[in-house]
């Protein structure tokens, strides 16, 4: 067992060492819904393709309109994940909020879900009381984010630089949205 409460090994091979990093993604609630026209993932099944009924019941179960985030809020995300490494004493390697995802490079001593649940968590707990200080009294959005993630373990300095390489990418590849 590795570090994070799981086995670190697969059939046939040896243990695998414990990540230098995780790569961590999320949306923003509605935006990538199961059979959605790029594809989706089902937990546990992988890459699924595009399905119209599939997405069309996924979108008719929304509770609230899908969320984009402006630059002020994705602001808030990026500092509040900021301060949460720097509380956490986690090494934060780049993070990145979009108007409809999150990415979050990060190396710390816990398993990789529940980062990425307490990142979400103080990002809602943050953009909520945001919403209240500007007024919107009951109105204040309650989903910010999809369930679950993406989470990749990024094994070597390598695969690191790639990774922070591609967040790069993505921000000034997005620049002109801001």
């Amino acid at each position: 067992m590795g570090r994070f409460g799981t086995a670190k090994t697969r059939p046939n091979e040896g243990s695998m060492p414990d990540p230098l990093a995780f790569f961590i993604t999320w949306t923003t609630y509605g935006q990538w819904l199961p059979g959605d026209e790029r594809g989706w993932i089902r937990s546990g099944h992988g890459w699924q393709p595009p399905n119209p009924k599939t997405h069309e019941s996924a979108e008719s179960r929304l509770t609230e309109s899908i969320c984009w985030l402006v630059r002020q809020q994705r602001d808030i995300v990026e500092q509040t994940i900021t301060d949460h490494c720097r509380i956490r004493n986690w090494d934060l390697h780049r993070v990145s909020c979009r108007s409809n995802h999150v990415h979050v490079i990060v190396s710390a001593d816990r398993d990789p879900e529940a980062i990425r649940d307490q990142f979400k968590a103080w990002c809602t707990r943050k953009l909520k009381e945001q919403e209240r200080l500007r007024g919107h009294g009951p109105k204040i959005r309650e989903k910010w984010w999809t369930e679950k993630g993406s989470i990749r373990f990024v094994g070597d300095s390598i695969s690191l630089e790639a990774a922070i390489e591609y967040v790069d990418s993505q921000d000034k590849k997005h620049a002109d949205n801001i």
